[in-house]
């Protein structure tokens, strides 16, 4: 029997498989170009952000992270998911589902923790070994890599700036706590939950401004600290004082 194909039969066959390579061909340029439109449109979003706005974000992020670490997470990369804002490649992880995820669900704990007399210093103390790194791994994560010097100089700024609201909060916290009543706590809370997304909106749209307000408020910080920190350094010395049965320190003898 003559298995061997016509050639008219041999030739089509051939032209099917050219055709069906050239149609894989052309779908994988199809697929890579749109790649690159993407890649193109996100980069051509990020080349719109200067230097400043950089470091604005950067500063906003460090110093945010503080006061709200799991906000600043949350909100960072919701907006990014959602076509906000165009987050830097090194921050586009905040996008992922599981992280926007686990960041609520530490959100909805901070939140109320934050609200109860007590708990919340208990809360802050704990998160101090926390905020500061993360502060500082989120303003580094700005550059990524596209700068290691700059990535480094906003690693350093925002961690700095993360540990400078860290205390304020931790000692105006404490401060106030040794109030009976729970509503000045409750409002200071709310003060900073709203706090920490004008903060990162204003460093977005305007950097120039955001510097300046950032300015004040470490101003104000500092001042905070070395209030708070007399304040309850005092504290804590009649608080000794009257366990050791000596009675507070203005009435032992010379």
């Amino acid at each position: 029997m003559d298995l061997t194909l016509p050639a008219s039969a041999a030739s089509a066959a051939a032209g099917a498989a050219s055709a069906a390579v050239q149609a894989a061909s052309a779908v994988g340029a199809l697929a890579q170009s749109a790649g690159l439109a993407a890649g193109e449109v996100a980069g051509q979003a990020l080349a719109g952000m200067d230097s400043t706005q950089l470091l604005a974000v950067a500063a906003a992020l460090g110093w945010a992270s503080g006061l709200r670490l799991y906000l600043v997470v949350f909100l960072t990369g919701l907006a990014g998911w959602l076509g906000w804002v165009p987050l830097p490649p090194g921050l586009e992880v905040l996008e992922h589902p599981v992280v926007l995820a686990a960041a609520a669900l530490m959100l909805g704990v901070e939140f109320f923790a934050d609200k109860i007399p007590g708990l919340d210093s208990v809360w802050d103390a704990a998160h101090s070994v926390v905020r500061i790194p993360a502060g500082a791994a989120l303003a580094a994560a700005v550059f990524g890599g596209d700068s290691a010097t700059w990535a480094m100089v906003a690693a350093l700024m925002g961690g700095t700036l993360a540990a400078t609201s860290q205390a304020a909060k931790s000692t105006t916290r404490a401060a106030i706590n040794t109030s009976p009543e729970p509503f000045s706590n409750i409002g200071v809370s709310l003060l900073g939950d709203l706090a920490v997304p004008g903060m990162l909106w204003l460093s977005w749209e305007q950097p120039v401004v955001f510097f300046v307000v950032l300015a004040v408020v470490l101003l104000l910080m500092l001042g905070l600290i070395a209030l708070f920190w007399r304040f309850l350094s005092g504290l804590l010395r009649r608080v000794r004082a009257l366990f050791a049965g000596d009675g507070p320190p203005s009435n032992r003898a010379p």
